[in-house]
């Protein structure tokens, strides 16, 4: 089980990052969530194994078509085991 803290700073508001990355989430089978932060960035919770959890961040790099991803920054957390993918407001 692999989790990371995830912000990724760019133009990343208002071109579905946060929809985006849901939905690969649920395809990976990675539960956590995904918010935007007022500055401006996304920060996303992932958690899954290693090759799941991965493969969202090598997505985050670029992000969905409209975005501009400027930076990626990852931290190691804590597994929660959570259930499911959630886009927090």
């Amino acid at each position: 089980m692999k989790a990371v803290i995830l912000r990724v700073r760019g133009l990343v508001h208002g071109v579905s990052f946060r929809g985006s990355l849901s939905q690969l989430a649920n395809e990976e089978n990675v539960s956590g969530w995904v918010r935007n932060i007022a500055d401006g960035s996304v920060e996303a919770l992932l958690e899954g194994n290693e090759e799941s959890v991965d493969k969202l961040l090598e997505w985050a790099k670029h992000g969905p078509p409209g975005a501009r991803v400027d930076s990626v920054q990852v931290s190691s957390a804590e597994p929660k085991h959570s259930k499911g993918f959630r886009i927090l407001s």
